[in-house]
């Protein structure tokens, strides 16, 4: 994992480099803030560590642009001269830890290893839009609203990719935004359950369990043994299913204290529009380029389809849309459904042969991920492990092309 130390002092900064040695940390350490923030504009971190006073900016200055340049930015506050109100205000714009110096190097790497795990959850981006224009989102989110003030375990039911990952991110970040958040597949899980050190590494925030229904049976007793281990107490529990009729009474009990009934999208239309123009948005900014304008009579064909895959598929069809529109203006929207034997690809505008190359290959890589994402249940570890790729590795694929983590759900 990628970590920026930021600190004056030569000599303390050749220390903390000597105990970061090892294959766990790629070290970029740095004397000036501005050259860290310049780093920070050139690429991601995992983590920053920086002292609280520095020359030309104060290291609290340096945590707030950080921030804004990366929101899930893991980032530890050093200091031999830090006053309560410098750790409160740290602590509130953002700041996972807060040492003062001098310190003892196990407990800086304990604390580093800590943030490293947590990174493998991060939490959601609280800037995240929400679209709530049908009488039934509106519905939900003040239901989700009320729910906010409790950490009682929540239960989403509804048709695969209707929006249950996004309206349990939503609930996570009404209750503690800043917490970690982990979707995993419920398929995927052994019949140990969830692991010690992701119990450990979740406290305080929201383990949420994709397609609960198809958990494997001999999956269930170790996921109810998850459930009541002690170090289960300090998280707050999220699932999916397609209704409760197909969870065992077990699971029911447990997870469903709360629940959440989503509607399909062909039941909301008024959220159809606004979704498109998310998604349609998204996308082109990771190309760096400005959306189209939609047409009318774009608008309307949107409408009229009865989007049987949901808002996983109103995502794709805003991928291929602005694939295929070049222009200023959005005028056709791709068919509806996918044929899954074969690879549709954009005809690049016309420019030399290795440019129309490259932008074949951007679109033939956009689908390949997309296509992973859906078949492992939107897991991206799945994903990831599909595609050879390391967790970072995809999901920094995902950011370059503008695809969300959490289409549908």
């Amino acid at each position: 994992m990628r970590l920026l130390l930021v600190e004056d002092k030569d000599s303390f900064r050749r220390l903390l480099v000597q105990a970061l040695a090892g294959p766990n940390w790629e070290v970029l350490a740095v004397g000036d803030p501005l050259e860290a923030l310049a780093a920070l504009e050139r690429g991601a971190f995992g983590v920053l560590v920086t002292d609280l006073r520095l020359p030309g900016m104060s290291g609290l200055e340096l945590l707030k642009r950080a921030k804004r340049l990366h929101p899930g930015l893991r980032i530890v506050l050093m200091s031999a001269f830090g006053e309560p109100k410098d750790i409160v205000e740290a602590i509130h714009c953002g700041a996972d830890d807060f040492l003062p110096k001098p310190f003892d190097l196990d407990h800086f790497l304990a604390v580093l290893d800590r943030l490293s795990g947590l990174s493998e959850a991060p939490a959601p981006d609280p800037r995240e839009p929400w679209v709530t224009c049908s009488v039934a989102t509106r519905e939900l989110d003040r239901a989700l609203i009320r729910a906010a003030d409790g950490d009682a375990p929540a239960l989403f039911l509804g048709e695969r990719g209707v929006g249950r990952h996004r309206a349990a991110r939503r609930l996570h970040t009404l209750r503690k935004a800043q917490a970690p958040f982990k979707a995993m597949s419920a398929a995927s899980l052994g019949i140990d359950g969830l692991g010690e050190r992701l119990l450990t590494l979740l406290q305080g925030g929201t383990a949420f369990l994709a397609e609960l229904d198809e958990l494997p049976a001999a999956s269930l007793p170790g996921l109810l043994r998850t459930l009541e281990h002690p170090a289960a107490q300090g998280l707050r529990w999220m699932a999916a299913a397609r209704s409760l009729d197909a969870l065992p009474e077990a699971l029911h009990l447990r997870l469903g204290v709360l629940c959440f009934t989503l509607p399909p999208l062909r039941e909301r239309k008024e959220d159809v529009l606004p979704l498109f123009r998310q998604f349609l948005e998204a996308a082109a900014q990771a190309q760096g380029r400005a959306a189209p304008l939609v047409e009318r009579h774009a608008e309307r064909e949107l409408l009229q389809r009865p989007w049987p895959s949901n808002v996983q598929e109103l995502a794709w069809c805003a991928s291929q849309a602005l694939q295929a529109s070049p222009g200023p203006i959005l005028n056709t929207v791709p068919t509806a459904g996918r044929d899954a034997s074969i690879l549709c690809l954009p005809w690049p505008a016309p420019a030399p042969l290795e440019t129309m190359l490259k932008a074949v290959e951007g679109a033939a890589e956009d689908l390949l991920l997309r296509r992973a994402l859906e078949a492992s249940g939107r897991d991206p570890s799945q994903a990831a492990a599909a595609l050879g790729l390391t967790l970072r590795a995809f999901n920094q694929r995902l950011r370059e092309h503008g695809i969300p983590l959490e289409a549908g759900g």
